[in-house]
């Protein structure tokens, strides 16, 4: 039986940069664009086409759609390598790596294609266009952990509407989600608590 609600596989990536801005896509259903996002979009041009092709011996399918029943996870991969019996999932960045964000969420996909297809894969990889460089991601017991437990907490967070409050940190800068966010607005209430506890009542 398919958990409630399905989690898309780039809630990953949101929940993981920042939860609240995870909520505000995912549950509310807010987007902007801002230049990170259309250099993304750019980036993803060739790999959106959906246009399959031989590559260095390779079979490399783009834009396939995944799922897993156990997990309940919907989405698709950018690229899927298959080489005799070896399936690989692609993920493709425009920009360079930050932190583990996109290795979650490339072993999201591994983990529904396991499912899909009744496969192991030990790994795959991230091609970052900042470098042009292409990352190998092993799929360790603890990097599926954490995707688990990644998993089980957005579909906490969808289930009870949370909005959590805004980091209001460097990350909020980058954000395209900035000016729905408000987060100097977010922080508001925690420094008004702190005068209160400081101040008034000490």
């Amino acid at each position: 039986m398919t958990p409630e609600p399905v989690i898309q596989i780039s809630a990953i990536e949101h929940f993981v940069y920042c939860p609240r801005q995870c909520a505000l896509i995912h549950c509310d259903g807010v987007w902007s664009d801002n230049a990170h996002t259309v250099r993304g979009a750019r980036a993803h041009r060739r790999v959106d086409s959906g246009e399959h092709r031989q590559e260095r011996g390779k079979q490399v399918l783009r834009a396939i759609p995944l799922w897993s029943e156990e997990l309940g996870l919907s989405g698709r991969a950018d690229a899927v390598e298959v080489e005799g019996d070896a399936v690989r999932p692609v993920e493709y960045k425009a920009g360079v790596r930050h932190g583990a964000a996109a290795d979650l969420q490339l072993c999201a996909q591994a983990l529904c294609l396991e499912e899909m297809l009744d496969v192991e894969i030990p790994h795959g990889y991230v091609w970052y266009g900042g470098p042009r460089r292409r990352l190998q991601v092993d799929f360790t017991e603890e990097l599926r952990g954490d995707v688990r437990e990644v998993i089980n907490a957005i579909r906490a967070q969808l289930m009870t509407f949370d909005l959590p409050e805004a980091p209001n940190d460097a990350r909020c800068k980058e954000c395209q989600l900035l000016h729905h966010c408000l987060p100097e607005l977010s922080s508001a209430p925690r420094r008004v608590n702190r005068y209160m506890e400081n101040v008034v009542f000490r």
